[in-house]
């Protein structure tokens, strides 16, 4: 899973990347890795992989992990070249979704490029590039199937999809909120249009607002109510208080979150709910040589679900033995599990499910 960050200069996006990188980086489960220096890896919690290595005790654990892409240089005018927005608007292209961070805290010192707060101006702002961007992508395209449509007529009814598209992104519109069947969706995500992307807004805060659960903030308001006529996500967050707790030990963090009356901090729920948002489960494979979280769409047959581990999982798949973790958990080992039955044998048709914890047979 890659998530690219987006937003203006000074509403934090920098502070949430730096928090993201150095949590990745003390991460014992998977080790941070810069691939460029504004990308970083971080393994993706998940406590039923910490009861699964205390049942197992591995050689090592893998959780999943998501990458971050911190899409710098987004400003307006940015579909134009302004702030080097070209060439990182072309990294959004490779994102499966966008966490975009909006400015939900006053500050005196950290000046607002467009000088004052307002969440509402400053989304408009970053959707509009984006949109401007998208509008000259499918412009482009729709001058290439028009003139192949003369010689091949099959491709009207792209030529039509085109047509409206481009008609509601003139509007303002982006490409997620358009209705089209899953033939045009087919067609559409052959042209990786940015806002075709599904988006949390991240409404960055005080640290005070986000522990007292941001009744009182009217900008975190502001953004709920745009992200509900959008269709989109929203997650309250303070960058801030990432960046102070990204360094610390499992048990400090939690006891520094216990604290402020916070169960969980900022990222984790992003991570979370960006599962959530892309429609992502989790399966497991366990055994004294290592203990792993494994990321699939929901809807994934067992075939499927074994080819991520290896494509010769896939191509000889035979079955796979299958146990719930909760039923794992309340049985206490494997073993007594498959005494009690509760250890299935599901063919080809089987579709993984969240939590489920796999053995694959195969034969290549």
């Amino acid at each position: 899973m890659k998530l690219g960050i987006v937003g203006l200069p000074n509403v934090g996006k920098s502070t949430l990347f730096n928090a993201i990188t150095n949590a990745g980086a003390q991460s014992a489960n998977y080790a941070f890795c810069t691939i460029e220096p504004n990308v970083g890896v971080v393994a993706v919690p998940d406590s039923r992989l910490d009861v699964l290595t205390g049942m197992y005790n591995p050689k090592k654990t893998v959780h999943a992990v998501v990458e971050f892409v911190d899409i710098a240089g987004l400003v307006k005018g940015a579909s134009h070249g302004e702030g080097l927005g070209n060439k990182f608007l072309s990294h959004i292209r490779e994102v499966d979704a966008i966490i975009h961070v909006v400015r939900c805290f006053e500050n005196d010192d950290i000046i607002h490029v467009q000088g004052d707060i307002n969440p509402e101006r400053d989304i408009e702002t970053i959707n509009l590039e984006l949109i401007f961007a998208d509008l000259e992508l499918i412009e482009r395209r729709l001058e290439r199937t028009a003139k192949a449509l003369k010689g091949d007529k099959s491709l009207a009814k792209e030529v039509e999809l085109i047509e409206r598209v481009k008609d509601e992104l003139e509007k303002g519109k982006p490409v997620r909120n358009i209705e089209v069947t899953p033939d045009e969706k087919e067609i559409l995500n052959t042209i990786a249009l940015l806002t075709s992307k599904p988006v949390i807004y991240a409404s960055n805060m005080s640290e005070e607002d986000f522990a007292n659960k941001i009744v009182n903030n009217r900008h975190y308001n502001t953004v709920q109510a745009i992200a509900l006529s959008e269709g989109a996500e929203v997650l309250p967050i303070c960058a801030e208080l990432e960046a102070q707790i990204a360094s610390l030990e499992k048990e400090e963090k939690e006891m520094f979150l216990n604290e402020l009356g916070v169960e969980q901090g900022g990222l984790d729920i992003l991570i979370q709910e960006s599962y959530h948002l892309l429609g992502l489960i989790s399966f497991f494979t366990v055994g004294p040589d290592e203990v792993r979280a494994w990321t699939i769409r929901k809807g994934t047959k067992a075939p499927g679900a074994a080819g991520k581990i290896h494509t010769d999982f896939e191509r000889g798949f035979i079955r796979a033995e299958v146990i719930g973790y909760d039923e794992l958990i309340a049985s206490g080992s494997m073993l007594a599990a498959k005494e009690k039955g509760l250890v299935r044998s599901e063919g080809k048709e089987y579709v993984v499910q969240d939590g489920d914890v796999v053995l694959f047979r195969f034969n290549v």
